[in-house]
């Protein structure tokens, strides 16, 4: 074995919680390394590029960026931070060699770091820490540091990697320092240097041939479908005759017919690539993740990756309502199934299955946020689809049946422990472990099952007036644990076409909620209320107000009306029961009874 090492090359993934400021941090780390031109335009927070990544503030999809600094190629990988994006997170940490962890200097170290950094430290990665947001009038740093410490020792970090470097920054003035309250430069310059002291650079055999495994997939329109992974050893040319190892270990011909390499983020075309380089391959069409490119003489597949199990489906069929195709372009089902087999060439933990019907298609994820941007994307391309309501995924062991279950993890004020913990125990939730550090805010963690998780973000944030945080991750599977009731009230459903009028929403809210305003079109079948009793009822809500020339005092009184509850894509997810369907096209949610026609539903 000659190892030997790229000192010109270093792989780092960045960990942090939802908005703790890493995809800010890469915006500075570009500009400052010179990657884009002084007068060239360019977005904030230019990693998130997908206009659902802006609004949410959220990272789905990971993505790869390079810098250069001092001659130094460093590639940056940026993870994901929800937990139902889990699958791009152990991929992702097999590209890199070290793991920057960024915690915000008020927030501390939130649950959804320890997902992601427990994954780092089972694949042995050294991390940099960096302390962000100094500048917050509530920092409290020094404390954040010690919770910092508290957690890798609960994730039994090695000695090794319990002596991290920690580095003080301003990400949005792209400013960084060694000390806390030292001098800064104005620049990022000391974690420049630090990357390249600690991040170790990647190791090679020079004996070994040809390993490349591919970790995420893209396409394109011109060279079609992209496999992107790291070169483990030997090397790689435009044009080369390689062989592609199956999962199933199979050995398969092909050719790469064009090398991208990454600069800031732009692909560019290379003619070669060696060990320790993240780049792009173009040209084999039929590629799954996890699959090694080898040497055809002497092929030597990588262990594959495994990808957590898929835990919720849901229907998903063509709008058949009324009012199909108003607002979309893409309202057939051929249009459909193009759609969503497309997603699956990109997107590895969905899978779509197809049905007795050909409308309708089985589409499992991660967790019902997965899901639902899923259906967010397409309504914003133009689909008019109806969804079912979430289902979770059992399977059979030893004739039992079992189900997938999640480690909850709950931070919120201690106010809220005896609300938070009765709903759990609804949802068959078991708690395993309670923390209070004195400082107002505890930290729970239950073990329930994944269809206990169904509708329960929307009113965990009600109950915690927005205060609390949640994060869960898979857990394994376990035998059936029994019924977990679900909505306990009917709905209102318009009994005729037509459009509501004030008069008659008056008189049907004492019946119970509504979701619609005044002046707003609705068909048979729809959904326009929630019943305050647990039957369903037909209701007239286009009735109007018969005119006649008598007149009596108080017959004028003005009409007084109560708000509608708006909802939008993931609580009406969680609204509806087995025998509804959420309408979404690119205008509209609406909900609706899966048989329209009153007369048949009885």
């Amino acid at each position: 074995m000659a190892q030997q090492k790229r000192e010109d090359v270093r792989n780092l993934a960045i960990i942090a919680h939802v908005d703790h400021g890493k995809t800010t941090l890469v915006d500075a780390m570009l500009w400052q390394s010179g990657i884009f031109r002084d007068n060239q335009a360019v977005a904030d927070r230019v990693m998130d590029s997908i206009d659902l990544e802006r609004e949410k503030g959220i990272t789905i999809m990971a993505k790869n960026t390079a810098i250069n600094y001092r001659g130094v190629h460093i590639n940056i990988v940026d993870t994901p931070g929800h937990a139902d994006f889990g699958g791009e997170v152990e991929r992702t940490l097999k590209m890199v060699d070290g793991v920057l962890l960024l915690v915000d200097a008020s927030e501390g170290p939130l649950p959804q770091t320890r997902f992601v950094l427990r994954k780092a430290f089972e694949a042995g990665l050294d991390p940099i820490v960096v302390i962000n947001k100094i500048d917050r009038p509530d920092a409290r740093i020094s404390e954040v540091v010690n919770e910092v410490y508290d957690l890798f020792i609960d994730l039994d970090a090695t000695e090794e990697q319990l002596e991290f470097p920690i580095l003080y920054a301003n990400a949005r003035a792209g400013r960084c320092r060694r000390e806390m309250d030292g001098e800064d430069g104005g620049t990022l310059e000391p974690l420049f240097e630090e990357i390249l002291r600690s991040v170790p650079p990647p190791v090679y055999d020079a004996e070994t041939p040809l390993q490349m495994q591919f970790n995420t997939l893209d396409y394109d329109d011109y060279v079609g479908r992209l496999a992107i992974g790291r070169i483990f050893n030997g090397r790689l040319r435009k044009a080369q005759e390689v062989a592609l190892c199956r999962r199933d270990g199979t050995l398969e011909p092909v050719k790469v017919t064009l090398l991208y390499g990454y600069e800031g983020l732009r692909r560019i075309e290379i003619a070669e690539a060696g060990p320790g380089d993240i780049v792009a391959v173009a040209g084999i069409e039929e590629v799954n993740i996890g699959e090694t490119l080898t040497d055809r003489e002497d092929p030597r597949p990588l262990p594959p990756i495994l990808i957590d199990e898929p835990t919720i489906a849901m229907m998903m069929s063509i709008n058949d309502s009324p009012f199909s195709g108003r607002d979309g372009k893409h309202v057939t089902s051929r249009k459909l199934k193009e759609r969503l087999e497309k997603e699956i060439l990109t997107n590895v933990s969905i899978r779509v299955e197809p049905t007795d019907s050909p409308e309708i298609f089985k589409v499992s994820g991660r967790g019902e946020l997965q899901l639902a941007i899923l259906i967010e994307m397409m309504r914003r391309e133009g689909y008019e689809i109806s969804v079912g309501k979430p289902e979770v995924i059992t399977r059979r062991i030893d004739g039992q049946i079992h189900e997938p279950m999640e480690m909850l993890i709950i931070d919120c004020p201690e106010d809220f422990i005896g609300v938070v913990t009765q709903k759990m125990g609804s949802r068959k939730g078991r708690m395993m472990k309670m923390v209070n550090h004195g400082s107002g805010r505890v930290r729970m963690e239950f073990r329930l099952p994944s269809r206990g998780l169904i509708g329960f973000r929307s009113e965990f944030l009600t109950d915690t007036k927005g205060t609390g945080i949640l994060n869960h991750l898979f857990e394994g599977w376990d035998p059936w644990h029994g019924d977990i009731p679900h909505r306990l009230t009917g709905v209102l459903v318009a009994d005729r076409t037509g459009r509501t009028t004030a008069y008659a929403i008056e008189g049907l809210q004492p019946r119970g909620e509504l979701f619609i305003a005044p002046g707003e079109e609705v068909y048979e079948g729809m959904v326009v209320g929630e019943n305050a009793r647990s039957n369903d009822l037909d209701v007239n809500i286009t009735r109007e107000k018969k005119l006649t020339n008598m007149r009596a005092s108080g017959s004028d009184d003005t009409i007084r009306l109560v708000p509608p509850r708006i909802m939008n894509l993931e609580q009406a997810l969680e609204f509806i029961s087995d025998d509804e369907l959420v309408e979404v096209t690119p205008r509209a949610i609406r909900l609706r009874k899966r048989i329209l026609a009153a007369n048949r539903r009885k």
